[in-house]
């Protein structure tokens, strides 16, 4: 993998301003897989990311986390 790839992310699920991110990382084990979770926002003209989730967020959070579970466990299935 070029050195430029290894800070990409392998996937990304979102749902309005939250989002998952996927990350492939090999190990000696071989390749396994982390995600990251972050709620968006503009704070004026500048995106900001936070990871505090409101009320009005946790559905949404588990259901990424739910499609980002399935799209890992797809890619190990290959």
């Amino acid at each position: 993998m070029p050195k430029n790839d290894a800070n990409k992310p392998v996937h990304e699920v979102r749902y309005g301003s939250v989002k998952v991110v996927i990350w492939k990382n090999q190990t000696a084990n071989g390749s396994m897989h982390n995600v990251t979770v972050a709620r968006i926002y503009k704070d004026g003209d500048e995106w900001k990311e936070s990871s505090g989730f409101g009320r009005d967020d946790v559905l949404v959070l588990a259901t990424a986390l739910e499609d980002a579970f399935k799209w890992i466990h797809a890619q190990k299935a290959t």
